[in-house]
């Protein structure tokens, strides 16, 4: 099978599968994806879901969190990973998107990851999902599924699969494509135990071959 074979098998898939696949996290603004997405580093959606609603409430937009201090956000965060360290990110990100952005959070990677919090998977998810850019979020689920499919080969990198992915995926459907890796990764292809008997990509899948 080409690589061209298997990416056009792994589309035609999630095509029909997950036709309008979305980001789990819930928000109404780009301020709030991107206090979501900078807390849900090595945390669950469901776990960020149940933490927002309270911290949208108190600090609406960056302007009344930058008035907080870091210790005022972990009482709101502090259910989640490393709250600590959260905290003083989102106070140095409300306090950037003021002092640099009029409020507003940019459209670009290179501004973007000046942002305390704000690595490249961060900015690409912003990117992507906020202003309709064809960008590709690397996370731990999108990584692995992409090795064990086969559509990167050995990949080391979250760079190395970012690179392959959008150099494979037509670009119209890169947004879309990230969404169908996590949510693949999420509940079919997990990390202990993948459900492969209950994959409709076991076909086109290096991993699955390997493994019968």
């Amino acid at each position: 099978m080409t690589t061209k074979e298997r990416y056009q098998g792994v589309i035609d898939y999630f095509k029909e599968a997950m036709p309008s696949p979305t980001t789990e996290l819930h928000y109404n603004s780009p301020y709030e994806l991107l206090v979501a997405v900078i807390l849900s580093a090595q945390c669950t959606d469901k776990r960020i879901n149940m933490v927002t609603p309270a911290l949208f409430k108190a600090y609406p937009t960056p302007y009344e969190m930058a008035k907080a201090t870091a210790d005022d956000i972990f009482q709101y965060i502090k259910s989640v990973t490393f709250p600590n360290n959260k905290s003083k990110s989102l106070l140095g990100m409300a306090n950037m998107l003021i002092d640099k952005y009029n409020g507003e959070v940019p459209s670009s990677i290179d501004e973007l990851v000046k942002i305390p919090g704000v690595g490249r998977k961060t900015a690409n998810v912003i990117l992507s999902v906020v202003f309709n850019k064809a960008t590709m979020a690397v996370d731990t689920h999108v990584f692995r599924v992409s090795n064990r499919i086969g559509l990167t080969t050995d990949s080391k990198t979250p760079l190395e699969t970012e690179r392959t992915l959008v150099k494979n995926f037509p670009e119209e459907l890169l947004a879309t494509a990230h969404h169908w890796l996590i949510l693949h990764g999420r509940y079919v292809c997990t990390a202990r135990k993948p459900n492969c008997l209950e994959c409709g990509l076991r076909t086109l899948c290096k991993f699955y071959k390997k493994s019968i």
